[in-house]
């Protein structure tokens, strides 16, 4: 949720116009992350001693529309340097304005701006420490505390550089956040900084980086080595005794300091900040994900990442990554919106997940991200899925195949609730943790608990270099490519699959399991077949779309393998058409949901060829019963199945264990037609985001 970019350009002359376009597109790249205003911050003339905010509610249309009709903008103005800030925000503090809108500034002549992603918890004590020292509010949001609160310490500490007092005002927050900061007190300076939500440096320059990582600097390791040196009168933390600085030539190690110095006569370089890779990958696909309570600072073209102290087993540098992501992998192409593009990526989405992991003639499954830990993972007491909304789904989805092959007991939990009730966890347990943006606060929290709790911890996510990714000691990344749309849909089945093959591995030692075994991976293989047959019936599951769109509820039923499907179904129908909606267990209809059916009610039921086949049936008579008008997802040529429907739709026949895969998709193009037909914005429902990265 909310969205961060920030651009600076380096020696590399950039108009104003040039700059509010790069900064425009940058949050136009985060608009799937979900928010309600919109604002950037830009140098008011070529020195940077005065900065000018533009700021307001709505969609970041209507935010470049006010930019490019303004009479009091020259657009021609070149700036050789410039740093320039903006902001996607989804409202915590305070309703949608642009009053309430990012940046936020330090007083009436914006001397310090801060965008901010997060939620900062103990901001009330802040506040009332900064009206009791004079200061004045204009918002109601958390955010405004920061940018006062640097204005404060600089007030009383002049002679501090940009980047210490940035990690003065970070020592006193609490909560979560990614913070860029922008003023005309250190023009052409930007620092940036996080702690529990992501944010990367993206890095451009016109010659090669001679280094693929930058060293982190320890302020308080430096004064005990200045103390050594007899320097203790000095400014112990000086940017010039602590820099690690990279800069668009080629750079070279220092003998006296731990600096990267520019050599050559080439410096131009250009910098990106942002909460997302999708919005630097059009300029660079060189970044650098920073980690909790990492400071970046630029300066004089320079990059520099600073740490206030060092903590145990942390990695002593920041590794300059290559991102293997295509702009056109987040362009909308032909279809009229990211999730229908998406959902019709699954047969590709598929593939990938399955790519140089699966063998199909050997009937072998590799995971090279978790395979050294298989025999501790083998030896292990329980198996716990942790995820929230869609990724625990997944998780429900895989339960029942998970305790078949790996003969272990398997949990399932919802990471908020998980935390509420202080689970007890073991050494001897091995923790998966499923979320598609590795960034999921709750889900992140769980981590950390299960962590320090000594269990093996396990992430699948679909982000490389998410905080999920990092935490954990080993992990399967589910190369779904990149998910734009709020509601996920190529994530869940990408996560549904991962996860079966996990099960695959865990069983192949198993001669008791082979054929099993051989009957999935034969599944496997088939699989992007069959989806391609699925998404052949989007016309038939339109004029099903039309006819229920204007419903206020539905009700969604079945059981076993086909449970999950049901929740995840009624999640998409509630997250993109506003109608309520509930997935049932079809087990349990007759201890209360039976209550609601009548000839009224819209009810869709799962019925498959699986184990539970017989006790779907008996469902599916108790709802015709009470005059009900069920709308099936039924298998191919289940004539007797049929028979029961007020309408159907027909899937082909898969393995049980993967035939969830399989009826999830006429939901999610459900979900999809039902909210165009209710003129629902499908990219980005009300009041959601993509990445919830606070709890």
């Amino acid at each position: 949720m909310c969205g961060i970019f920030a651009y600076l350009n380096y020696l590399e002359p950039r108009t104003r116009k040039e700059i509010l376009e790069c900064l425009i597109k940058g949050l136009q790249r985060l608009e799937y992350r979900g928010y309600d205003s919109a604002g950037v911050a830009i140098d008011g003339d070529a020195n940077g001693n005065s900065i000018q905010i533009i700021r307001r509610s709505g969609k970041v249309k209507m935010l470049e529309n006010e930019i490019f009709n303004s009479k009091d903008i020259d657009f021609d103005q070149a700036f050789d340097v410039h740093v320039g800030i903006s902001h996607t925000r989804w409202a915590t503090h305070g309703a949608p304005s642009a009053l309430n809108s990012h940046p936020q500034r330090s007083d009436p002549s914006n001397d310090f701006v801060v965008v901010h992603n997060g939620i900062i918890t103990n901001y009330k004590d802040v506040q009332k420490f900064l009206i009791n020292h004079g200061f004045e509010f204009e918002s109601q949001t958390d955010t405004e505390v920061i940018s006062k609160l640097i204005k404060h310490i600089h007030n009383n500490n002049p002679h501090l550089s940009f980047r210490e007092l940035v990690e003065q005002v970070i020592q006193q927050l609490e909560g979560a956040f990614a913070l860029v900061f922008k003023s005309k007190m250190y023009p052409n300076e930007c620092i940036a900084t996080r702690r529990g939500s992501p944010l990367l440096v993206g890095i451009k320059s016109k010659t090669h980086l001679n280094t693929d990582y930058i060293p982190v600097l320890y302020s308080k390791d430096m004064e005990k080595q200045n103390k050594q040196d007899g320097n203790e009168g000095s400014d112990l933390r000086s940017p010039h005794q602590t820099a690690g600085t990279v800069q668009a030539q080629g750079m070279h190690r220092s003998d006296s300091t731990t600096e990267f110095c520019p050599i050559g006569e080439d410096k131009q370089v250009e910098y990106y900040f942002a909460s997302d890779a999708s919005a630097v990958i059009e300029h660079t696909n060189r970044v650098i994900f920073l980690e909790d309570d990492d400071v970046a600072a630029v300066k004089d073209g320079n990059l520099t990442i600073h740490r206030v102290k060092r903590l145990p087993d942390e990695s002593l540098s920041r590794e300059i990554i290559t991102l293997k992501m295509a702009i056109q992998e987040i362009m909308k192409g032909s279809y009229s919106s990211f999730m229908q593009k998406e959902i019709f990526e699954q047969p590709e989405s598929i593939i990938n997940t399955m790519r140089g992991r699966v063998n199909l003639i050997e009937e072998t499954v590799v995971l090279g991200g978790i395979k050294d830990y298989i025999p501790e993972i083998k030896r292990c007491r329980r198996l716990l899925l942790i995820g929230c909304g869609t990724s625990y789904h997944s998780a429900v989805a895989t339960r029942q195949i998970l305790e078949e092959l790996t003969e272990l007991p398997v949990m399932v939990e919802l990471a908020s609730d998980f935390l509420d009730r202080n689970t007890p966890i073991f050494r001897d347990d091995v923790c998966f943790f499923i979320s598609q943006s590795g960034e999921t606060a709750d889900t992140l929290i769980a981590l950390r608990y299960c962590k320090n709790h000594g269990a093996l911890i396990v992430g699948v996510t679909n982000t490389v270099g998410s905080s999920i990714c990092r935490e954990s000691h080993c992990g399967i990344h589910i190369n779904a490519g990149p998910e734009i749309g709020v509601a996920s849909t190529k994530a869940y089945t990408s996560q549904f699959l991962s996860l079966v093959m996990f099960a695959l591995v865990m069983s192949e030692d198993r001669i008791s399991m082979q054929s099993r075994r051989s009957e999935i991976i034969r599944g496997l293989k088939a699989l992007p077949e069959l989806i391609k047959e699925v998404l052949n019936l989007d016309s038939e599951v339109l004029k099903l779309a039309e006819e229920m769109y204007h419903q206020k509820s539905v009700l969604v039923m079945g059981r076993g393998y086909n449970h999950a499907t049901c929740m995840e179904g009624a999640l998409k129908i509630k997250e993109l058409t506003y109608m309520h909606s509930e997935g049932i267990l079809a087990g349990e209809l007759k201890h209360g949901p039976l209550a609601l059916i009548d000839d009224a009610m819209p009810v869709i039921m799962v019925v498959t060829k699986d184990p539970v086949y017989s006790k779907c049936m008996n469902a599916l008579q108790q709802v015709t019963a009470r005059g009900g008008r069920p709308v099936l997802i039924c298998e191919k040529g289940d004539v007797e199945t049929q028979k029961h429907a007020f309408k159907h739709l027909e899937i082909p026949h898969s393995v049980d264990c993967l035939q969830g895969i399989l009826t999830v998709i006429p939901l999610q193009l459900l979900s999809y037609h039902i909210a165009v037909l209710r003129g629902c914005n499908v990219d980005c429902p009300r009041n959601l985001a993509k990445s919830v990265t606070v709890e």
